[in-house]
């Protein structure tokens, strides 16, 4: 049911949870307001890509319902502290909380990391994902005008970040 909340518990994501990420990743590219990705990478380059913690998948009796990890901001040591945040939640789940609690896991397991910013590009048109970033403590610090291009149309990046309060 729509808005019900979910029994679900967050754990690591691993790569047996695999089929079903890629499958909510391109269930968001399909959206066409989660990314700009075209298709769903391979394990091995989304594997590559992505910082080995944290990375979180939320699980309820049915299975895996959605995911967030993080990717880092530069490979320059002045910014080790600094990554940029995915979270993507399967259709049928959305409204029942899925988001809101992979967000605060990884926010806290990202400071548990020294991971002291996180920061979000999202398309202003998502504004569920703008809602719930907003209410885990995240901060519009600017937008990206025509940052890139999207089936051919310009598309802005609304810029969020959250500094940790725990990390000085």
């Amino acid at each position: 049911m729509i808005g019900e909340r979910l029994s679900l518990r967050v754990d690591a994501l691993v790569a047996g949870d695999w089929p079903r990420v890629s499958a909510i990743f391109a269930d968001g590219i399909a959206t066409g307001h989660a990314t700009f990705e075209t298709e769903v990478p391979s394990w091995d380059a989304w594997n590559a890509a992505h910082l080995r913690s944290p990375r979180l998948v939320a699980r309820t009796a049915d299975g895996v319902v959605g995911w967030a990890a993080c990717t880092p901001y530069s490979s320059r040591a002045a910014y080790a502290g600094v990554a940029e945040e995915s979270v993507y939640v399967a259709h049928g789940a959305r409204g029942q909380g899925v988001g809101r609690a992979l967000l605060g896991a990884l926010v806290e397991r990202a400071e548990q990391a020294g991971i002291w910013t996180l920061q979000a590009g999202i398309f202003p048109e998502n504004m569920g994902s703008l809602r719930l970033h907003l209410g885990c403590g995240f901060r519009v610090v600017g937008v990206r005008e025509r940052l890139g291009r999207l089936d051919g149309a310009w598309r802005d990046v609304v810029l969020l970040e959250r500094r940790s309060k725990e990390i000085r």
